[in-house]
């Protein structure tokens, strides 16, 4: 699963990134180094015309069919082994696909009943891009409620025992294939869908505080001390 992750960089660098124009008023971004669900993210969704753009969702994926999104739990993640049949899911992947920047994510290695976080970066320094999914509600107030998640998959030798699963990393070559609308083809979309290859990313262990998503600065992607 990915339950946390670092989102601190100027969204320009994002968007220079991806190729995408942003669309982010000021206020929706706070740059973040313990995001957790229902949180602020950013997304970057492609339109017919071929064109790109960044925007603000909300952090756990509300379908448009929902009655009320508060009683929606643990739609922070989507499996890439029934993202394509679950029902609070298919519809987005047929026609919401999205990428997902982060600078960072935490897992937690458990062992002898003690979890210690790990933060994982890219190993070539750039920002990670994962594998979304976009969704609106539309609230009583007829106001649109953009939502997303992040799709997950089995752990990759880079994960080194630490978790079972880790966030689809997408690279470069493979973004505009996940955001064409016009490719519709299960297997076809679905082989993107993998572990990252060896080497993709690089991880050190970080201070507990990371545990409590009101602890948020840049200390806490610091390298924990020994003895944690």
């Amino acid at each position: 699963m990915c339950g946390r992750f670092a989102l601190y960089s100027d969204p320009a660098r994002f968007a220079e990134l991806v190729d995408a124009e942003l669309a982010l008023d000021p206020d929706e971004y706070q740059p973040s180094w313990n995001v957790g669900p229902t949180r602020t993210i950013l997304g970057v969704a492609g339109h017919p015309d071929g064109t790109r753009v960044l925007g603000a969702y909300r952090w756990g994926l509300v379908p448009g069919s929902a009655k009320d999104p508060s009683a929606l739990r643990s739609t922070f993640n989507a499996r890439a082994e029934s993202v394509a049949t679950r029902p609070t899911f298919r519809s987005a992947f047929r026609r919401g696909r999205i990428l997902v920047p982060a600078d960072a994510f935490y897992e937690w290695r458990t062992a002898g009943g003690v979890k210690t976080p790990n933060a994982f970066t890219r190993a070539d320094g750039s920002p990670l891009v994962f594998a979304g999914l976009a969704e609106q509600w539309r609230r009583p107030d007829d106001t649109i409620l953009h939502s997303a998640t992040i799709i997950t998959t089995q752990a990759g030798p880079d994960m080194d025992g630490i978790h079972d699963r880790m966030p689809v990393v997408l690279e470069p070559g493979s973004w505009a294939h996940w955001l064409d609308r016009t490719v519709d083809h299960r297997d076809e979309l679905e082989s993107l869908l993998r572990p990252a290859p060896a080497g993709t990313l690089i991880h050190h262990e970080v201070g507990r505080a990371v545990g409590n998503v009101r602890n948020d600065s840049p200390e806490l992607l610091a390298v924990a001390p020994p003895g944690g």
